[in-house]
């Protein structure tokens, strides 16, 4: 492997571990919070619909940064 694939590898690691305590730490502070179980059901619902709507933004985002990336070794090559 290369160099920058380790590095890019290292990275997407440390972002998925950031993003897991993440939303294990918004997870237990909405369930431990003194709130009906109502409420509770529509902050969890909410709090998704705001992260999957992130995820979707962030891997756009990547899949046209590929994009870019193999379109200029293309060129180049």
């Amino acid at each position: 492997m290369s160099k920058e694939s380790d590095e890019t590898n290292a990275m997407l690691y440390l972002l998925a571990g950031v993003g897991i305590g993440a939303i294990i730490g918004a997870a237990a502070g909405i369930l431990l919070a003194p709130k009906a179980g109502s409420e509770v059901r529509g902050d969890l619902g909410d709090k998704f619909l705001e992260l999957k709507s992130k995820t979707e933004g962030w891997i756009n985002d990547q899949r046209a940064k590929r994009a870019v990336d193999n379109a200029v070794e293309e060129v180049g090559a």
